[in-house]
C-alpha cells in the first residue's frame, strides 16, 4: 500500500499543478513498468476517486491543518489517505500505518508525526467534519464555486441534478460495428459471455457493469468500441452517405471518425494538431479494418494542409472546456480556471470560421463539444450564423449527463 499511496500522491501533485490525469497516468506506468495490473488499478482508482471528491477532502484537511502545508508532497498523501479512509474498504489502521510510513521516509521523517495526527483526528472528529462541509459549496458539489455558480446560471432548474451526475461514476458504453454485425447479435453474444447490457439508441449498449475491454466479445476483432453514448450521436447528426468527401477535424483519439465510416463508404481526412494523438486515431482504424486520410494539421489553418476541394460534410469538434465529462476526467474540475472559457470560446470562433470555407455548398458542417456551458455552445452558433449569411441553422441540441451518456453540445449548420 505504500508504494500505491506514495504513486497516487505524486499523481495528485502533479495534476493539481496543472498538468493532465490522462498523461501523467501514462508517464507513471512508463516510469513504475513492474507495477501489477492490482496495483495500477488501484493507483487509478484512487487518483480518479481523490479528484472527483477533491472538494470535500480538501475541505476536511484545511479543517485538520492549523496552517496550510507548504510540503505539497504531504498535503497530497494526506489528501490521498483521507479519501481511503473515506470512501474505499481498507482497513482504517493499515491507510494511516503505510500514510505514516510514507511520511516517515519523506525529508527525514519531520512530518511524520503530523501525517498521524491528522488521520486520527479525521476519525475522531468525522461526523463533526462532515456537518460542517455539508455548509460549504465547494465541499459539498466537489466542483469550484465558479463552476457550482455557472451551472446555477445556465440551468437554474437542473443545475443541482447536473453536479450530482458530474461527481459519479461514468458509464461504460460500447458501439456496434454495424459494418460487421447488428446490435441485437452482439448483445446476445454479451450475455452468453455473462455480462448484461442495456441497448440505447442507434448503436450504443451501455454495459450494466464495466469491464476490461478485452472481456468485451469481439473487441481485438473490430465488433466494438467503447464510446459514450452521447459521443456517438455525432454520426447519426452528420448524415453521411456513400462516396460523400468528409472531414473530421480535431480528429483524435478517432472514436467519431471510426463511427462515421462504420456508417458509410466515405472519403475521409481526419486532421489532428498533436501527431502523436494522431497515432490513435491510425490504430483505431487499423483495429477496426477502416481506412482514413490522417494529417497532422492545425485545424484552424487549413491552407497548410488542405489540398483544395470541399467538403460534402464536416465535423467541427472543437476544443472545449470538457464540462460535459467531468466524471470522466475528475482533474478538468480542478485545473481549469473561469479565465479558460473565453480563451477557448476565441479559438472555437476561429475555428468554425476557417472550417466553414471548406463546406461545400449544399453541405453541412456540425458543430461539437463536450461541453455543458452555453457561452461554448449555442451563444458560439448565434455568434456564428451572424458572421456568416451563408449558414442556415438546421437542428441542435444540448446534452446533459446523465446514467446514459455524458454532456455534449451539437449544432447542423447547412451552407445555403
Amino acid at each position: 500500500m505504500q508504494t500505491i499511496q506514495t504513486l497516487a500522491a505524486h499523481i495528485l501533485d502533479t495534476v493539481l499543478s496543472g498538468k493532465n490525469l490522462t498523461d501523467t497516468l501514462a508517464t507513471a506506468w512508463r516510469q513504475h513498468p513492474a507495477l501489477a495490473p492490482a496495483e495500477r488499478a488501484a493507483v487509478m482508482d484512487i487518483t480518479h476517486g481523490a479528484l472527483r471528491h477533491y472538494g470535500w477532502l480538501r475541505g476536511a484537511l484545511d479543517k485538520l491543518l492549523s496552517r496550510p502545508l507548504t510540503d505539497s508532497h504531504i498535503d497530497r498523501l494526506l489528501i490521498v489517505a483521507l479519501y481511503q479512509l473515506e470512501h474505499t474498504q481498507a482497513a482504517p489502521y493499515a491507510i494511516v500505518d503505510h500514510a505514516v510510513r510514507v511520511a516517515a521516509a519523506h525529508e527525514g521523517g519531520r512530518l511524520k508525526g503530523l501525517t498521524n495526527a491528522v488521520l486520527r483526528n479525521f476519525q475522531r472528529r468525522h461526523d463533526e467534519l462532515a456537518a460542517a462541509l455539508r455548509r460549504e459549496p465547494t465541499a459539498f458539489w466537489n466542483h469550484p464555486d465558479w463552476w457550482v455558480g455557472a451551472v446555477q446560471q445556465a440551468y437554474p432548474k437542473d443545475w443541482k441534478a447536473i453536479l450530482t451526475a458530474s461527481n459519479q461514476h461514468p458509464p461504460m458504453t460500447v458501439r456496434v460495428n454495424r459494418r460487421r454485425l447488428s446490435v441485437a447479435d452482439w448483445l446476445t453474444r454479451l450475455q452468453e459471455a455473462g455480462l448484461e447490457g442495456v441497448v440505447l439508441e442507434g448503436d450504443a449498449v451501455r454495459l450494466v457493469k464495466p469491464v476490461p475491454v478485452d472481456k468485451l466479445p469481439g473487441f481485438a476483432e473490430g465488433d466494438v468500441s467503447v464510446q459514450d453514448a452521447g459521443a456517438q450521436l455525432a454520426a447519426d447528426w452528420l448524415e453521411v452517405a456513400d462516396g460523400m468527401r468528409v472531414l473530421d477535424a480535431c480528429a483524435a483519439p478517432g472514436g467519431k471518425t471510426c463511427h462515421l465510416l462504420e456508417r458509410a463508404q466515405l472519403d475521409l481526412t481526419a486532421v489532428d494538431n498533436d501527431a502523436h494523438r494522431l497515432q490513435r486515431v491510425q490504430s483505431n482504424l487499423t483495429r477496426l479494418g477502416l481506412s482514413a486520410r490522417c494529417l497532422t494539421g492545425d485545424a484552424s489553418r487549413p491552407k497548410a494542409w488542405w489540398d483544395g476541394q470541399m467538403f460534402d460534410r464536416v465535423l467541427a469538434d472543437v476544443p472545449c472546456s470538457a464540462s460535459g465529462v467531468a466524471r470522466r476526467h475528475p482533474d478538468i474540475k480542478w485545473t481549469r480556471r473561469p479565465t479558460d472559457i473565453p480563451s477557448l470560446g476565441r479559438q472555437q470562433g476561429a475555428l468554425a470560421d476557417a472550417l466553414w470555407a471548406l463546406v461545400a455548398p449544399g453541405g453541412k458542417m456540425l458543430y461539437a463539444t463536450c461541453s455543458i456551458f452555453p457561452t461554448e455552445n449555442r451563444r458560439q452558433i448565434d455568434a456564428f450564423l451572424t458572421r456568416h449569411v451563408n449558414a442556415e441553422l438546421e437542428r441542435d441540441i444540448q446534452l446533459l449527463p446523465d446514467e446514459n451518456h455524458d454532456g455534449f453540445y451539437y449544432a447542423l449548420i447547412r451552407k445555403t
